[in-house]
């Protein structure tokens, strides 16, 4: 059970360690799956165990991720799970000096994209997930007429609902309700825009 809720990122050691292609793969697949082994994780993301161990190693420097309670009798095994439910990374917080504003960017973009290739994999695989599933998955655009305090107030009210919505599924998830369900992916962004 991750120690914390969120975990605001603000420094640039820490923003570095989470903002490499690998390491983010790893603690998105952490975040999912709540508990690994660097064994299972390797497996996802196919990668040696002593590179993916080196890894989960540098983001534990950082206080990332963490040890978890062992998950099988093997004591050879170490478990590893998020140390927060997820990270806020934050605009505000990298603005003051140029090698912090490009670090925040350069973490952004790697985000986007990799965010960017779930997606498409999902439109690769559209057709393996049945018609409930494409259904029900959202595509949408909105373009709005907002103030920057608009657009916090719709972010909050955004993230709260999900927060939500994945309380409800793990509840219903740990009663032991898993008929149907997956993992999700909800990609929200927000930002102005001149025509």
């Amino acid at each position: 059970m991750p120690s914390q809720e969120n975990r605001p990122i603000t420094d640039l050691g820490t923003l570095k360690a989470l903002a490499h292609p690998l390491r983010m793969q790893l603690y998105r697949g952490l975040c999912v799956a709540r508990t690994a082994t660097a064994s299972q994780l390797a497996e996802q993301v196919d990668e040696t165990v002593s590179l993916v161990s080196y890894h989960l190693r540098k983001l534990a420097e950082h206080g990332l991720v963490e040890q978890a309670d062992p998950q099988s009798a093997d004591g050879r095994e170490r478990w590893w799970q998020p140390s927060s439910e997820g990270v806020s990374i934050r605009d505000e917080n990298f603005r003051d000096a140029p090698e912090r504003a490009a670090a925040h960017l350069a973490a952004t973009r790697l985000f986007h994209e990799q965010r960017a290739d779930m997606y498409r994999r999902y439109l690769d695989e559209r057709l393996t997930w049945g018609p409930e599933w494409n259904s029900a998955a959202p595509d949408n655009e909105s373009l709005l007429r907002l103030t920057p305090a608009d657009l916090a107030e719709l972010a909050a009210e955004l993230l709260a609902l999900a927060k939500k919505y994945d309380e409800r599924g793990r509840t219903a998830e740990a009663a032991g309700d898993t008929e149907g369900r997956e993992n999700v992916a909800l990609h929200v962004y927000g930002f102005p825009f001149r025509v």
